[in-house]
């Protein structure tokens, strides 16, 4: 089971996917017109209500802010590499895909999964192993993103990269110290861009996938941005330079 807490997150969650919703479980005394609009919808759904101590959901949200509502879900499918792939063809100057390597903290996940879907990526690509789960506080970091956007776990995100070449794709991986400055390259191919984990960036033999490593230009005594900020600069720039914003 999946546990989405939240009134925002939770709202995204049953108009998205309320099927997948099992149970709301609420704080006693938590009221408010945000908490009907999930008691209304649960009620045209058919999800089963319940009211318990603050405590109790505490727990259920691992001591995260869950402001009094928590909703008890079948766990979030996964997609594959083919799902975010299928379709490619259709404008494959505008085809962006998010790969990444070793994130581990949640809250960065989820981050990068919203951007991602605001930038109108085709899905976010992560591997199975050295890195977060889309757990509740994916979901809710991501304000429901989790809900749009394709998330594919590989089991070897070598030969994802590999398949994703195959397909047309060329591959541009976040280097800070060796890459091209994000403003001087070109996007107007499908672009499988490569954020490296939050400490040691990507690793070597992810890194000689790369077809490009791009950078972005710093001012200042501290020679990075966190991982997500990172992304969402590269990301618009690459919209920007296909004329979409």
């Amino acid at each position: 089971m999946q546990i989405i807490y939240g009134i925002n997150p939770l709202l995204e969650y049953l108009e998205k996917d309320a099927g997948k919703v099992v149970k709301i479980v609420i704080a006693r005394g938590r009221g408010g017109a945000p908490l009907q609009r999930i008691l209304n919808l649960a009620g045209q759904k058919g999800i089963g209500t319940e009211i318990r101590d603050r405590a109790s959901l505490d727990r259920l949200a691992g001591q995260k802010s869950h402001q009094g509502v928590v909703g008890i879900c079948q766990t979030v499918a996964q997609a594959g590499i083919e799902d975010i792939l299928t379709g490619k063809g259709e404008q494959p100057e505008r085809e962006l895909v998010l790969i990444l390597d070793g994130i581990t903290d949640p809250r960065n996940l989820g981050a990068l999964i919203r951007t991602a879907h605001c930038c109108g990526a085709g899905g976010v690509i992560v591997p199975q192993n050295r890195s977060a789960s889309v757990t509740g506080t994916v979901a809710k970091v991501s304000a429901g993103a989790v809900n749009y956007i394709p998330v594919a776990i590989a089991a070897n995100l070598s030969r994802a990269i590999d398949l994703m070449k195959q397909r047309g794709f060329w591959i541009y991986g976040a280097d800070a110290a060796e890459g091209k400055a994000v403003y001087d390259l070109d996007y107007e191919c499908p672009v499988g861009l490569i954020m490296g984990s939050e400490g040691k960036g990507m690793r070597s033999l992810i890194k000689s996938k790369c077809d490009f490593l791009v950078a972005i230009p710093m001012l200042g005594r501290i020679d990075s941005l966190n991982v997500s900020v990172a992304a969402g600069i590269i990301m618009y720039e690459i919209m920007r330079k296909r004329g979409l914003i």
